[in-house]
């Protein structure tokens, strides 16, 4: 969580950030980095009000290799630090202004009074992946002696390939096999995800991520990308709930006011939407031609979209879900009103086909269900909470319900009373 609120534009109150430890402990992450307690006091009082929840996962703050650090993530209640000291000489000459001599003592001095406080050490090596490969060594094994519990020597400007992540894990674990690391890469080539599976490949016990791939410049390794390949790619379980993914990327996303972009791998709208009449003539008979993950897997679902490129079976389809179901010559005529919409650069929405189809055939624009009455309460530090006024024919349904959002809580109120209906 700490290197996704670094996104620019990214800044959570201590009540988002608690929201968010929620849902990432619900999710079933093993551990989370809850911030930067020697930031600001509004970082202290998050961390803070996040170690007494009681989650499952171990709660994290970062601290850098100075004593004042590490006494804040101790007077935080946070029982573990993520230690970051640089590795590079390039950060030693142009940040630090350090000797590697210095470094190495500060390694040792840091991690041994973090361990003397009782915390949990995990030692990043940052901008580790340019580092003089010897110096890296030394470092490693000065925080090692020191009592570091992991070592994440940091990809921290993303330059590794997965070809090259894979060697330099396999030759750290080779010169140091009693010791857990930890991969922890940036996406500024692309390829952080890749980059992750191929340290956990070599033998890493640990990859940190972010929910979307939120992070500082191109953002971090994506937590769902990573989870979702482990599973479908290499049949590896993780203790993670894939289910919970779309709501936990939903979550993160209204809070920190980043959008997801709409192609984005598992929890992009268009994920798991298909337009294209070759795709949907495909899809209506057999998802796997092209959905190499099931929806459902993710917390999503299929959806079959009108456009320009959509052929007469999935049309058909979309049309046969909203209750309507017309014959060839209607759906010749439906077909070209939406190419035609289509070509004059105009998005066809589900509510835009209803439309066109009742005024094809003839249909009544009469709703079985009308919504009578909707309320809405949501706010920085209170629950999107909808309640919703139905009535059915004649027949009043009346439910609530809690959402990731208003319009989140609304869709479950509704969803809420019409299951209640139909059981």
């Amino acid at each position: 969580m700490r290197d996704g609120e670094q996104t620019p534009g990214v800044s959570l109150t201590p009540e988002k950030k608690l929201r968010i430890s929620r849902q990432l402990d619900k999710l079933g992450v093993d551990a989370i980095e809850a911030g930067f307690t020697a930031a600001s006091e509004g970082e202290m009082e998050a961390i803070k009000l996040i170690t007494k929840e009681g989650l499952r996962a171990e709660v994290f703050s970062f601290a850098r290799g100075v004593k004042s650090d590490i006494d804040a993530v101790i007077d935080s209640g946070a029982n573990a630090v993520f230690l970051v000291i640089p590795a590079s000489d390039l950060h030693l000459q142009h940040k630090l202004k350090k000797t590697r001599e210095d470094v190495l003592s500060l390694t040792e001095d840091c991690t041994r009074y973090a361990k003397d406080h009782g915390l949990i050490v995990e030692l990043g090596a940052e901008d580790a992946t340019r580092s003089d490969p010897a110096f890296l060594r030394k470092m490693i094994g000065t925080g090692v002696s020191a009592g570091a519990d992991i070592v994440s020597p940091c990809d921290t400007v993303g330059i590794l390939t997965p070809e090259k992540a894979y060697a330099f894990f396999s030759d750290l674990i080779k010169d140091f096999p009693e010791v857990p690391f930890s991969a922890h890469c940036h996406d500024d080539f692309g390829m952080a995800v890749a980059n992750s599976v191929a340290a956990l490949k070599a033998g890493v016990k640990e990859v940190h991520a972010t929910m979307n791939g939120l992070g500082e410049r191109a953002g971090n390794a994506a937590l769902e990308e990573i989870v979702v390949a482990l599973k479908l790619l290499y049949n590896i379980e993780t203790s993670v709930k894939l289910d919970l993914l779309y709501d936990t990327s939903m979550l993160v996303s209204r809070l920190a006011g980043i959008p997801v972009q709409p192609n984005k791998a598992i929890t992009g709208e268009n994920a798991f939407v298909h337009e294209s009449g070759i795709h949907t003539h495909a899809i209506v008979s057999e998802p796997l031609t092209y959905e190499p993950i099931p929806p459902e897997v993710a917390g999503r679902t299929r959806r079959l979209a009108a456009g320009k490129h959509a052929g007469s079976r999935g049309l058909r389809a979309a049309l046969n879900e909203m209750g309507i179901n017309p014959n060839e010559e209607q759906l010749k005529q439906i077909i070209s009103r939406v190419k035609t919409l289509g070509d004059k650069g105009k998005r066809v929405t589900d509510a835009d086909l209803q439309a066109i189809a009742e005024t094809i055939m003839g249909l009544p624009k009469l709703r079985s269900i009308n919504l009578e009455e909707l309320t809405v309460v949501t706010g920085d530090r209170v629950t999107p909470t909808a309640s919703v006024r139905l009535n059915l024919s004649g027949k009043i349904l009346i439910e609530a319900a809690t959402g990731i959002g208003p319009v989140d809580a609304a869709m479950n109120a509704i969803r809420k009373a019409v299951q209640r209906l139909s059981r």
